[in-house]
């Protein structure tokens, strides 16, 4: 039996001729990610290991995102904590105020994820990384701890999911879009433990930013991961973002899948997450009553990057944000915040009637930067609504693309663009 793209990843860093699902690995890491919320519980776990320090400190990444810049003395102290331990172990990749950004962001405009990398994180998004045909995966903090310690890790190697991208979108459909409609038709639970892997025609119609988008939520289907094939789109971000080398893994053609799907990027639509799962999708015309809101939210490692800002951007142009709503804008790192001031998008923005935030995670898991109060709504672009995510358990979150997002501060409404005359 062949074998699937992760399951061929995998064998290679096991040093194994082949792998089958449910096979339990260790295999060899090339990065470990950790962030200010989760790296404290790994470095105390390295404590206890009483090693004399990391197996390769080029091969770590702690990313200070989601309470940076610090918004009270706990998070300060878990970055201090973070600061202490890098400096120690002088970890080559240590980004803080001023040279960081949103994780799942900026290791891949850092040039630290290609094709071929194992790559684990203290973080579920981590799965992001799929999008330039790497294996990454979230994992817990003690697991980052050992892999820290022994650049190792252990797996059961996924079965897969095979789903083939074919057509092309309409006018604002994005990557966001084509992950809720596959989430509302799986389930959050639809791919537990399984590898989504992408593959099709189609692919070549999604940007690289819809890539890392889709990937990024395939924790919400319950993905172990998600994986792109490599094409010439994909070899031209790393060429342009990295000088380390990389391997392509293609399936093979006998791989075994244990569901396929047909998605035809030509009949999705804007597409929204109700409360209080990512599963409850509707496409926008398919929402029969006006759901009035209080705030938007623009960003994330979801949909912070250069194409969602212009995306947003390009409707919110020439118009205001509705009287009474909020609308916050992140830049999901430092080189897309300058990117967007050179564009003019922070202008736009900021014209518009929106916030600018420094790169944060801030508001998509109520930290900060944009917290409910009970009984508010907020039209989102991150990935979770689950009850009480960004704030009072009585808030409501609504999950969507940056142009729904954009359209939806404008009329204080969620809205299709179109209803923009856009």
């Amino acid at each position: 039996m062949g074998m699937t793209m992760t399951q061929k990843i995998l064998a290679a860093h096991a040093g194994l001729d082949s792998v089958e699902a449910g096979q339990l690995i260790e295999a060899d890491l090339d990065l470990v990610l950790g962030n200010d919320i989760t790296s404290p519980v790994a470095i105390h776990e390295m404590d206890k290991i009483k090693g004399d320090t990391v197996f390769d400190k080029d091969k770590i990444a702690l990313v200070m995102d989601h309470f940076i810049p610090n918004k009270d003395i706990k998070s300060a102290e878990h970055c201090k904590c973070v600061r202490e331990f890098a400096c120690k172990h002088d970890i080559t990749n240590y980004f803080d105020v001023g040279d960081m950004g949103i994780e799942h962001a900026l290791l891949p405009e850092k040039g630290l994820t290609v094709a071929g990398d194992v790559i684990i994180g203290a973080d579920s998004h981590t799965c992001t990384y799929g999008a330039l045909g790497a294996f990454s995966t979230g994992v817990g903090s003690t697991d980052m701890a050992a892999g820290m310690a022994t650049g190792k890790a252990w797996f059961k190697v996924p079965s897969a999911i095979k789903f083939n991208i074919v057509g092309k979108p309409s006018k604002w459909v994005s990557g966001k879009d084509v992950i809720l409609h596959i989430i509302g038709m799986i389930g959050v639970d639809g791919a537990l433990y399984k590898s989504m892997e992408f593959t099709g025609e189609g692919i070549a119609n999604l940007s690289i930013d819809d890539r890392f988008t889709i990937a990024n939520m395939a924790i919400e289907a319950g993905g172990k991961n998600g994986i792109f094939p490599v094409d010439a789109l994909a070899e031209a971000y790393m060429k342009e973002h990295s000088n380390r080398p990389y391997t392509v893994y293609e399936a093979d053609e006998d791989a075994a899948y244990d569901e396929e799907y047909t998605i035809d990027l030509s009949s999705l639509k804007p597409t929204v997450a109700f409360p209080h799962l990512p599963e409850n999708t509707k496409t926008t015309d398919e929402i029969t009553e006006d759901v009035v809101i209080d705030q938007v939210v623009i960003g994330s490692c979801t949909n912070g990057r250069i194409e969602d800002l212009r995306c947003a951007a390009d409707i919110l142009k020439g118009n205001k944000v509705k009287k009474g709503v909020r609308c916050i804008v992140i830049p999901a790192t430092q080189a897309i915040y300058l990117q967007a001031i050179e564009e003019g998008l922070v202008q736009t923005f900021i014209k518009a009637g929106a916030v600018v935030s420094t790169p944060t995670c801030g508001p998509c898991l109520g930290g900060y930067m944009g917290i409910l109060a009970a009984n508010e709504r907020c039209v989102s672009t991150t990935n979770r609504n689950f009850v009480g995510r960004m704030g009072h358990v009585d808030s409501e979150v609504y999950l969507a693309s940056p142009a729904v997002a954009a359209a939806s501060a404008v009329t204080g409404k969620i809205s299709d663009p179109a209803e923009l005359g856009l």
